[in-house]
């Protein structure tokens, strides 16, 4: 499956942003997307992950009850809606899929994930 992100851009601080991420040559249905981000201080980190046939949805503490995950299967995307954006949120965001359904863990790691999109860059300004 080929994934491409897109959405991002420069928003102020208290704004939000809509990623999409979307898939083909696959059934994105059957795959746990990932979102992670990385800047150009720290690692590639996790942000949120939808899983095959819904359930919880984990997300980093940094984002949660700010930032949304969503899918919408019949059109092979998924999305994160991003809300009260903080400067510290700047950074590349990525999607990656894996085919099935992950545990909470797995799908909080970066090495879990074997389709990466190329990244859309998403920057708060202060």
């Amino acid at each position: 499956v080929q994934l491409q992100a897109f959405g991002g851009g420069l928003v102020q601080a208290g704004g939000s942003l809509r990623l999409s991420c979307a898939a083909s040559g696959g059934s994105f249905s059957t795959y746990t997307v990932g979102w992670f981000r990385q800047n150009s201080r720290k690692d590639r980190e996790f942000v949120a992950a939808i899983r095959v046939g819904g359930g919880s949805t984990p997300y980093s503490d940094s984002v949660k009850g700010r930032f949304t995950i969503s899918r919408d299967n019949a059109k092979n995307m998924v999305y994160l809606q991003m809300n009260y954006l903080k400067p510290e949120d700047t950074a590349v965001y990525y999607c990656a899929a894996r085919v099935g359904r992950l545990i909470t863990s797995q799908a909080m790691g970066v090495s879990s994930y074997d389709y990466w999109g190329q990244g859309t860059l998403v920057t708060v300004s202060s």
